[in-house]
């Protein structure tokens, strides 16, 4: 049986009540009026992929993986799943972005948990993880270091996927950490190899650490002042803003890790940092000199420089 099915049933299609099922001749209704009503509530509301977030909230509600969802959209709904999908309905329909609402997020191979504490992984990141794990492999890397791990993203694709590796991640705001270590926690028994510590940027980590770090990541706040008023409403007004903009130029802490670097990589060593296409040059710049010997940016999937790579 799936998680959907019971004999406990839900929601009327056109109220959106609970109905009371202890009379066996009670309505029922099935979760494709559900997904039926959520779609048109939601394409009402503007949302532009109102179909595909109807069918992932009912999946959230019900328990349900993709396939299982098709195979029971004529299986009635259960009161608790009911009242779990309309609250959800009712925040994505106020505008909350869908990774809040559903509170998990797939990342690679992992699924996250996200709230409004963390940023919401985006597919920019996951070019930046598929380009980490590559440098890990070149240099048979034993220590990678997250400057700014926000919901643990980063860390998490490297112990999920690679083993030998100690992980670290650091972040300035505890709230961030704390899903950090929620989401490293999860992955079980490779855990054991992530470290997760509080402060700004390589102040968090201990001293030992200098010159031994194979790989340094950063997905830094790289959003200048004047370009918060132009991000989308979802963005802006959900997303942590420390975890967005870094000051009046958007350079600042990425002008921070660069310079701060070289002190802390092996030789070899890389730096990785992801950033806004129009700030490519200048980081470039910033990094030769700083003493980074091999200087490139790489781009995202839709072809824009985004991945800024130094080699010491």
């Amino acid at each position: 049986m799936s998680a959907g099915a019971g004999r406990e049933t839900g929601v009327g299609p056109e109220t959106g009540a609970v109905l009371d099922t202890t009379d066996s001749d009670a309505p029922t209704v099935l979760w494709r009026a559900l997904v039926r009503l959520a779609t048109e509530r939601l394409a009402a509301a503007g949302i532009a992929n109102a179909a595909s977030e109807a069918q992932w909230i009912a999946e959230r509600a019900g328990g349900f993986d993709a396939a299982e969802l098709i195979v029971g959209l004529d299986e009635p709904v259960t009161v608790r799943c009911a009242t779990f999908f309309h609250q959800m309905l009712d925040r994505r329909a106020a505008g909350e972005p869908l990774q809040y609402v559903l509170g998990r997020w797939p990342f690679r191979t992992v699924e996250l948990m996200v709230d409004r504490r963390v940023l919401i992984p985006r597919p920019e990141t996951e070019v930046l993880a598929g380009h980490l794990l590559d440098a890990c492999d070149r240099l048979a890397a034993r220590t990678v270091v997250d400057l700014g791990t926000g919901s643990g993203a980063l860390v998490s694709a490297v112990l999920a996927e690679r083993s030998g590796i100690e992980v670290w991640g650091t972040d300035v705001s505890e709230e961030a950490l704390a899903v950090a270590r929620a989401n490293v926690a999860a992955l079980g028994r490779r855990a054991v190899a992530g470290r997760l510590v509080a402060g700004r940027w390589f102040e968090a980590l201990p001293d030992d650490l200098r010159g031994r770090v194979d790989v340094i990541v950063s997905n830094p706040p790289y959003v200048a002042g004047h370009e918060m008023a132009d991000l989308p409403d979802d963005v802006r007004g959900w997303e942590p803003h420390v975890a967005l903009t870094s000051g009046p130029t958007g350079l600042e802490d990425i002008e921070t890790i660069v310079a701060e670097a070289p002190a802390w990589l092996t030789r070899p060593g890389v730096l990785l940092l992801e950033l806004a296409p129009h700030q490519a040059r200048r980081a470039e710049r910033l990094a030769r000199d700083a003493g980074f010997t091999a200087v490139s940016t790489w781009p995202d999937l839709a072809g824009r420089d985004r991945i800024l790579h130094a080699r010491r």
